[in-house]
């Protein structure tokens, strides 16, 4: 018998769920050096190769929701509502992230991150990655190469926006400060519109 595709998809989300918090509980318990993969799987009850099945690196399972982040950052600019202005839509979804990442069950994670080469350079990498998506997905949105400086400059601010909220005392404070930067820096340097964009939604 077949299995329904949803039950299929439903049952790996849910092993690879189960993979992340066995190995985010191990890496705080005993130290993200101390723990290998092996060990991971061992204690998940899944083979080694499934763990590397969903996750490409032992860093990877610390920033398990990385694709999500991703992507809820693409979608505030290609779902928002007709006419609605770019840089309000991004600033509500950064503070949306921010508030994720920010609770006191985040702070355990953030010191191990903090304390780890390895980390920190994985989330460098990552942060990179998501500027270059987003950045592609506001060039397309005003019909424009993805390669134009003002969209990969917006798109680097609005990234680094995440991560300097996060690190301050009053993080949905410091979004608004930075976000008032950001789009007084759209304005004075947003790029002029392709024939197809999408208009007054810049």
């Amino acid at each position: 018998m077949t299995v329904p595709t949803g039950r299929r998809e439903r049952k790996k989300a849910a092993t690879r769920q189960k993979i992340a918090d066995t190995a985010l509980r191990l890496f705080l318990e005993r130290g993200y050096e101390a723990v290998g993969i092996r060990e991971v799987a061992a204690e998940a009850d899944v083979a080694v190769t499934t763990v590397f099945s969903h996750f490409a690196s032992k860093e990877a399972l610390v920033f398990e929701q990385d694709e999500d982040f991703e992507q809820r950052l693409v979608r505030a600019v290609t779902d928002r509502a007709p006419h609605e202005p770019l840089i309000p839509a991004l600033r509500q979804e950064i503070h949306a992230l921010v508030r994720h990442c920010t609770g006191d069950d985040a702070a355990p994670v953030w010191r191990m991150i903090v304390a780890s080469p390895a980390l920190l350079e994985y989330e460098e990498s990552m942060r990179l990655r998501h500027a270059e998506s987003l950045a592609a997905a506001i060039a397309a949105d005003l019909d424009l190469p993805s390669t134009t400086t003002s969209c990969r400059t917006v798109a680097r601010f609005v990234i680094d926006a995440y991560t300097l909220a996060r690190e301050t005392a009053e993080p949905q404070a410091a979004v608004d400060e930075i976000f008032r930067m950001i789009e007084a820096a759209w304005a004075a340097g947003r790029p002029a519109q392709g024939t197809t964009g999408h208009g007054a939604r810049g």
